[in-house]
């Protein structure tokens, strides 16, 4: 049987993500939110915290994977699928295809750092274990605004006084 891709669900979760973002952005660090579904229900929510937890490894996706491994007990996540609203690094991407994430879902692609096939496609590069399935472009234009919205006022901010 195969499965249907409900892009109703896919725009219902991916505004979770972007409320998570938003969080980020009036924390001042970068707005990329992140939830990871299982059946249909969120079983971890993050927001990139690297500037707070001063850990570069902080980003929504690492701690939604933590959080989701907590709530299975498991960590394995082959069965659960991943919503956030910039395309994963490098680093996440290694992390998502480690854990066997089924799907990653996101918004706006990072044609600099892109691991999902923005520079790279880690995702579902041909050697590795593991290939999510990926599903890109889900409330883009959201996603994007908002990370351009925050870089626009980091710039702003750091330009020095005439």
């Amino acid at each position: 049987m195969e499965n249907l891709i409900d892009l109703s669900s896919d725009a219902y979760f991916m505004k979770e993500a972007l409320r998570l973002a938003a969080k980020a952005f009036e924390k001042e660090e970068v707005p990329v939110g992140a939830v990871v579904v299982r059946e249909g229900k969120i079983i971890a929510r993050a927001s990139n915290q690297v500037e707070m937890l001063k850990d570069a490894t902080a980003h929504a996706e690492m701690l939604a994977i933590t959080q989701a491994e907590a709530s299975v007990g498991d960590w394995r996540l082959n069965d659960c699928d991943l919503y956030v609203t910039k395309e994963p690094c490098a680093m996440c991407a290694g992390a998502l295809v480690h854990v066997r994430m089924r799907r990653v879902i996101f918004g706006c692609a990072d044609e600099r750092s892109g691991a999902a096939g923005g520079t790279i496609n880690l995702l579902q590069m041909a050697g590795l274990n593991h290939r999510c399935e990926i599903t890109s472009g889900v409330l883009q234009e959201e996603c994007a605004s908002l990370l351009q919205s925050f870089f626009k006022a980091r710039r702003r901010d750091n330009v020095p006084d005439a």
